[in-house]
């Protein structure tokens, strides 16, 4: 019944919309819920079903309604002032472990910095890959510092991560061998056109990239210059039609792109690498 209501809002995710939704409300997780399929709910459970499925119903995405989105196997917490983590993300993840491993370098104690984390999804990402590496995050919101700082905590990463406000790399100091980034990369003309669990429930200045879309990649790929060590490498997620522009930036900057952009699951160029020359 939940699902055929989602239907609308969720499309073919309606089934797992719904089953994560009552999961949520009746704190069961899938065993739980198998076992349980045929009991009848209390009135008290109903209500907490229904309150969840009306967020939903009103374009809240579940994520949101859940508090939490899996990202590269990892449970992240959200909250108001971060984005929900996309699988589109994931390429800038893999990116650059390929650029690292295929340099030998994924073994080393690796410093690596990750402007505008919000959840801390990439730097988490890769920090559970890389043993040996710590990461450096920024953000220009402490409420996004404080989620991505639970998250590393109940991952176990936190002694491997140190937290910066600021705008970008503008804190930073010191060399990186990594610098990450998925800044706001949304024309300011066409957000009011985007879904509405995105323009209405992700924050607005992680959308925002300025009237073409690359405020954010003029301001960090120009610092991240400045930070890289010799031979280390800048990766960044990037807009549909953006990563021609992304890669002239990073040219100018004195960097070297590595090779074309890596693609998402939609064929679209997603992650745009860079390399400084090494010495």
């Amino acid at each position: 019944m939940l699902a055929a209501r989602l239907n609308a809002v969720s499309g073919h995710d309606a089934a797992l919309d719904a089953r994560l939704l009552v999961g949520a409300a009746l704190g069961l997780d899938l065993t739980g819920m198998v076992a349980g399929a045929k009991r009848i709910l209390t009135r008290d459970e109903a209500d907490r079903v229904e309150a969840l499925a009306r967020r939903r119903l009103a374009g809240e995405p579940v994520a949101r309604v859940l508090g939490m989105k899996e990202f590269w196997a990892l449970p992240l917490h959200l909250s108001a002032a971060t984005l929900v983590p996309r699988p589109d993300t994931e390429t800038v993840v893999e990116r650059a472990l390929e650029l690292l491993r295929a340099d030998g370098a994924a073994d080393r104690a690796l410093r690596i910095a990750d402007l505008g984390t919000g959840s801390g999804a990439i730097l988490l990402a890769l920090l559970s890959e890389l043993r040996h590496a710590h990461g450096f995050a920024t953000d220009i919101s402490a409420e996004a510092l404080e989620t991505a700082s639970r998250n590393a905590t109940e991952l176990g990463l936190a002694d491997r991560t140190t937290w910066i406000q600021c705008d970008y790399a503008s804190g930073l100091t010191g060399a990186f061998d990594l610098i990450v980034s998925n800044p706001p990369y949304i024309p300011s003309a066409d957000i009011a056109g985007l879904d509405i669990e995105v323009r209405a429930h992700d924050p607005h200045a992680a959308l925002d990239g300025g009237a073409d879309g690359l405020d954010a990649y003029r301001a960090l790929i120009s610092q991240s210059a400045g930070l890289l060590s010799s031979g280390g490498f800048l990766v960044v997620e990037v807009g549909q039609g953006q990563s021609g522009d992304v890669e002239a930036l990073m040219t100018a900057s004195g960097l070297s792109p590595t090779g074309p952009p890596r693609t998402d699951l939609g064929g679209i160029p997603r992650a745009v690498s860079a390399r400084r020359p090494p010495r």
